[in-house]
């Protein structure tokens, strides 16, 4: 996992999961202590959902040299399960990052 909502293929392929946002993980990306300690538990849980798994993904787009990706796992839809668990927010295209650094 490179943070909770971007993970690397075994090929090196970074997939940017389409529709959610995950807090910052790293200290000079968080805008707060809060966000930076729910990015690096968001990137824990994600990557306990993924290690060894096997993921489908249906490329939509590209982002930061990322591909954009709608992701399912054990035919369930990726982003709703982190969205259920807490790890994410949803954030659809051209509207404002969801603001990890107010309680929710």
């Amino acid at each position: 996992m490179t943070d909770g909502d971007t993970f690397r293929l075994m090929s090196g392929e970074r997939i940017r999961i389409a529709d959610i946002d995950a807090p910052e993980s790293r200290a000079g990306q968080a805008k707060c202590a809060a966000e930076l300690a729910r990015g690096k538990a968001a990137t824990r849980q994600a990557k306990a959902l993924l290690d060894g798994k096997t993921i489908r993904f249906e490329r939509i787009g590209r982002s930061y040299n990322r591909t954009v990706a709608r992701v399912t796992l054990d035919g369930r839809d990726l982003a709703a399960r982190l969205i259920s668990i807490g790890a994410a927010r949803p954030w659809l295209r051209r509207q404002p990052k969801p603001d990890w650094c107010r309680a929710r």
